[in-house]
């Protein structure tokens, strides 16, 4: 039986911990804030509830594997989770309001049909049909094994883009979303769709591979499905898996250094504090790191020596400031959720060229997309004659910009609630109270640099877009969580916390998920 010391209760820490448990081992996570759970937070005041992280579940088999592989109850078992339909209505600048079905890609190209004309539904749906060879081609090397030695071959994008033949010069290929949009959708609601979901994940368009359309392919082929009682339910899940487990939390212990000793990780040491006391150290045969510790060890540790070129994770390239973040109005309004009304509508912006330009050189784009969420939940409003409601919408991180001015953000919360008055009837009559979260919330919150929330790992890009390893140059130390690979995401946090303990388990001879 090994001691393991798990940095952070972040999901894929705790995924991570309570498959190390099952396999024998003593694990004890330490945290540096007063609860579990990393981006899955909530807020709720005088009766209303709203997730302050993620909002919905794609890929829900990574999380029904952890609850099989750890315990006799599964995930159905624990939380109660309903697939959202429609998955997601789309407001174009134009007007165009189509909804598109949960997890139906023939009823996907119905509705596109349908609402755009021109054959734009069998356009997308050609798209999708390049996007599951994409998915068929990468998903292993990119989601589900170790990121191999000769990381390399998820350099090249596995996107098959059209050949597209052009007079007297050779063929062209779509190489960015942007350009898929551009040169393959041939609609601009269908680019602004596509390169929505790239956005959404804190990526450039302009300069994120095609091999992006997995995002819209694993939403559109897996589903989406929302949690009662929203995503904090499903980590309160983990966490009381995790303590079955006899997992043992210290909260308010902050690492402070991650000791060596003859060569490898030997331990933590913990800062002062109500937890642990005065200053300690804390022996353990591994150290499993839910946050990138640069300064923990020394880069030159825990990077997993390799030469990849690592730009901005919104593949801006050299000089992109950061990773961007979320910036979130929580609105209380007077007035049931009316029947039939969707969960989940995109609001897209009139100029998503300027919006892309701002976001990922450091500036506030002057009207974004906006993400209006409304889930049908009595737990997230006191009675039915109320309704909460949740505006997100992706921007520079605090930092290029000072989300910690009060004006600037009663003013961005101006700009969300005008786009979301095409989504939401008499918004403002409705209105009782407001609550705004910047990235700088979120970076004294989970302590993320600049409140950047990280996008998922892509191959392409000759590597760019890929996350450090789980393993790394320091012997008995492993990475896990969305720094790591396969990168941000809820569903990845999962997967790359049953990497970390199938290495840790199994050592060299594990090949990865099954």
């Amino acid at each position: 039986m090994a001691r393991i010391a798990v940095i952070g209760a972040g999901m894929g820490a705790m995924a991570a911990a309570a498959r190390l448990a099952v396999a024998g081992h003593r694990v004890t996570v330490y945290e540096r804030s007063a609860t579990y759970g990393g981006a899955l937070g909530r807020f709720e005041r005088d009766g209303f509830a709203y997730d302050t992280g993620p909002t919905l579940l794609h890929l829900p088999a990574v999380y029904r594997d952890l609850f099989v592989k750890t315990g006799k109850k599964p995930l159905e078992e624990c939380v109660r989770m309903t697939q959202v339909d429609p998955a997601s209505r789309h407001v174009f600048p134009d007007g165009t309001d189509v909804s598109l079905p949960n997890a139906s890609r023939a009823g996907v190209v119905a509705a596109l049909d349908a609402a755009l004309g021109g054959g734009a539904g069998e356009r997308w749906g050609d798209f999708l049909g390049r996007a599951r060879d994409a998915w068929d081609r990468s998903r292993r090397p990119l989601l589900e094994e170790p990121l191999r030695d000769d990381w390399q071959v998820l350099g090249r994008d596995p996107y098959p883009a059209v050949r597209q033949r052009r007079l007297l010069r050779g063929p062209r290929l779509a190489g960015t979303v942007a350009e898929v949009g551009a040169q393959e959708l041939g609609d601009p609601r269908l680019a602004a769709l596509f390169e929505g979901y790239a956005l959404s994940y804190g990526l450039d368009p302009r300069h994120t591979p095609a091999g992006a359309a997995l995002l819209p392919y694993m939403e559109q082929t897996f589903g989406s499905w929302y949690v009662q009682g929203g995503m904090r339910a499903l980590a309160h899940a983990v966490y009381e898996r995790c303590l079955a487990r006899r997992v043992e939390f210290v909260f308010h212990a902050d690492v402070t250094r991650i000791v060596e000793k003859d060569g490898r990780a030997a331990g933590v040491e913990l800062a002062p504090g109500p937890s642990v006391g005065a200053a300690t150290v804390v022996e353990a045969d591994h150290v499993v790191a839910g946050t990138a510790p640069a300064a923990l060890v020394g880069e030159e540790l825990w990077r997993d020596g390799d030469v990849r070129p690592r730009g901005g994770g919104g593949g801006a390239g050299v000089g992109t400031p950061s990773v961007p973040g979320r910036f979130t109005v929580l609105l209380a309004l007077r007035g049931g959720r009316p029947d039939g009304t969707a969960h989940r509508t995109v609001v897209h912006s009139p100029a998503r060229g300027d919006e892309a330009g701002a976001v990922f050189s450091g500036r506030t784009a002057e009207r974004p997309t906006v993400t209006v969420l409304r889930p049908d939940d009595p737990t997230t409003r006191p009675d039915d004659g109320h309704e909460a409601v949740t505006l997100t919408a992706t921007v520079a991180p605090h930092g290029p910009v000072d989300w910690t001015d009060a004006g600037l953000r009663e003013r961005y919360a101006d700009v969300l609630v005008e786009a979301a008055c095409a989504a939401v009837p008499e918004l403002r009559e409705r209105l009782c109270r407001r609550e705004i979260r910047t990235p700088a919330d979120t970076a004294a919150t989970t302590g993320a640099r600049g409140g950047s929330v990280p996008a998922p790992s892509l191959a392409g890009a000759g590597g760019r877009l890929l996350r450090p390893a789980n393993t790394t140059r320091l012997p008995g130390l492993h990475l896990v969580g969305g720094e790591a690979h396969p990168g941000g995401g809820l569903a990845h946090a999962g997967m790359s916390g049953a990497l970390v303990a199938g290495l840790i388990v199994e050592g060299a001879d594990f090949r990865g998920s099954r």
